[in-house]
């Protein structure tokens, strides 16, 4: 079901803008922050590996605001915001479009 979610995550984190690479911090951090103010919980991630190195993608979403975040986490604990809105939904799909399984 979040096989979608996680190609778009690796799309979105393609293409982000100066603007998000610049919030970054400890991951603690970035966490009670999207808990506390924004009532966020982790409701997707996985690992994206590259040839240099690899980093844990993750959505927190609320279905209370509305709002999302994703998240990418270096090795080092350095956690960046890559993305963030409102209007958050879950699609239904089991799989993504034009793909086997």
């Amino acid at each position: 079901m979040y096989k979608h979610i996680l190609a778009a995550l690796v799309a979105i984190s393609a293409v982000m803008t100066p603007a998000y690479a610049a919030q970054c911090g400890p991951r603690d951090a970035v966490v009670d922050k999207l808990s506390s103010k924004y009532s966020e919980k982790l409701t997707a991630g996985g690992l994206q590996k590259t040839k240099k190195a690899a980093a844990v993608v993750e959505v927190w979403a609320s279905p209370e605001t509305g709002t999302f975040t994703v998240l990418m986490t270096n090795a080092n604990g350095t956690t960046c915001i890559v993305a963030a809105g409102t209007d958050f939904f879950e699609s239904d799909l089991k799989t993504i479009p034009g793909t086997a399984s």
